[in-house]
């Protein structure tokens, strides 16, 4: 297996297509395009998993405990990490046959429409099962739609990127994740601030899916200005960034596709361990109000981008693998004594959050360096989106309900091996296989 390294210089020569010149298409014009993609897929991802916390429980689960239901609700949860796979081998065949814009428009249309139609969702007490059910079509349908939201404009920007400047443009598209995250719990906090019990659990939750629908529906627009103008369809062919097969793929990349997949496992298990757990641990188990961590969370959340732009720096500095390696190392050592401080109040969760989203922020600033830079660039479009698929389902897709249920049965600190589980994996993977380390 050979990695095919391409300059932003090289063009259609790389490939004996010929020559384009792109000289007024700039790496920072790729940038918006890529926050505006990912802070939209991001904020649809938090109101979800907030809701997740606040409202399928007792919507859809009363006949259980609040803690039972939590756990079933994380699970339905997961189903949108397991479809995620699925919808990346539905629309890059979409991709391949009709183009990357009736594959983008079809992905958001599904992933706004299945945002939608949970903001209608009746509870179990009028449909019973069935309510259940349909949210569990609808969170499949969200984890399709993720699978074909891909854009490649996160590798576009990796191959236009000035040599010196990688790490601070790897982290250009993680940046939408606290960005969401802020916009999201922001939302919720004002519903829950001033309705009442009855009204949020009745209406008032359901706003902030017609909002997602609607961000989706203005990123939607935005990205296909972006991506469909001919100086980037040109750019698109030079750096060879086309769909191929997800099988062709697999038997070229399989190895690079493993290493996508488990080198981030710390940045991607603290990713969750720092937003969904937590909220459901000051939920169930504290008297403390839920706008109140909410607005913890967003504070944290605000940390997590200033640390995700320092990484950019650092990781210029030092190169993305040592400054991956020191993360997961750090995160190792925040595992063992973090998770306990959520039994500690207002204080200890606030510094639970903090140091938690200061280490989300190093580490997962650099992770999609990793997930994309392994691959040759005949494969990386279809590569680079296959890993990140699978790095969610393996790292993210199932924290939450593992964190809560090894909590409930083994305490706080059993969340805490959770979370070192995937800072070990992480180090052994960057410590054993030296192509990550050419790479990056």
């Amino acid at each position: 297996m050979t990695t095919t390294a391409i300059t932003p210089e090289m063009g259609l020569a790389a490939s004996g297509k010929g020559r384009y010149h792109h000289e007024h298409v700039a790496p920072g014009d790729i940038a918006i395009g890529v926050i505006i993609g990912r802070t939209s897929e991001f904020f649809d991802f938090f109101v979800y998993a907030i809701a997740s916390v606040l409202v399928f429980p007792r919507l859809l689960f009363p006949f259980v405990d609040p803690l039972t239901g939590t756990l079933y609700s994380f699970a339905l949860f997961a189903l949108a990490f397991i479809a995620r796979p699925f919808g990346t081998f539905l629309f890059m065949a979409v991709d391949r046959h009709y183009g990357r814009g009736v594959k983008l428009s079809a992905a958001m249309v599904l992933l706004g429409g299945s945002t939608a139609a949970i903001a209608f969702l009746p509870g179990y007490d009028s449909i019973g099962y069935h309510a259940i059910i349909a949210l569990g079509l609808f969170r499949i349908a969200q984890g399709l739609a993720l699978g074909g939201a891909w854009d490649g404009l996160a590798s576009l920007l990796a191959l236009n990127a000035p040599a010196e400047r990688r790490g601070w443009y790897a982290m250009i598209p993680q940046l939408g994740a606290p960005l969401g995250l802020m916009v999201a719990s922001l939302l919720f906090a004002y519903f829950l601030s001033v309705l009442s019990e009855p009204d949020f659990f009745d209406w008032g939750w359901r706003y902030p899916f017609f909002v997602a629908f609607t961000i989706n529906v203005v990123a939607l627009f935005a990205r296909l200005r972006i991506v469909m103008t001919p100086d980037y369809e040109k750019l698109y062919e030079s750096r060879d960034l086309q769909p191929t097969r997800i099988g062709d793929t697999v038997r070229n990349h399989w190895h690079t596709i493993v290493i996508g997949a488990l080198a981030p496992l710390a940045s991607f298990a603290l990713f969750h361990m720092v937003t969904v757990f937590p909220l459901s641990w000051v939920f169930l188990f504290t008297n403390e109000d839920a706008t109140g961590f909410l607005m913890i969370e967003t504070a944290a959340a605000a940390v997590g981008v200033l640390a995700i732009i320092a990484s950019g720096a650092i990781a210029d500095r030092i190169g993305r693998r040592q400054l991956l390696g020191a993360s997961a190392a750090a995160i190792a050592m925040f595992s063992g004594f973090a998770p306990q401080m959520l039994a500690a109040g207002a204080l200890g969760e606030g510094i639970f959050m903090m140091f938690g989203f200061a280490l989300l922020g190093l580490a997962f600033g650099q992770s999609s360096g990793v997930v994309a830079s392994g691959f040759s660039t005949q494969y990386r479009y279809t590569g680079s989106a296959l890993t990140s698929d699978l790095a969610w389902l393996f790292g993210a897709g199932f924290a939450p309900l593992a964190a809560l249920w090894l909590t409930v049965h083994f305490g706080l600190i059993s969340s805490g091996a959770y979370l070192l589980s995937g800072a070990l994996a992480t180090m052994a993977v960057l410590w054993l296989n030296s192509s990550v380390a050419r790479n990056t």
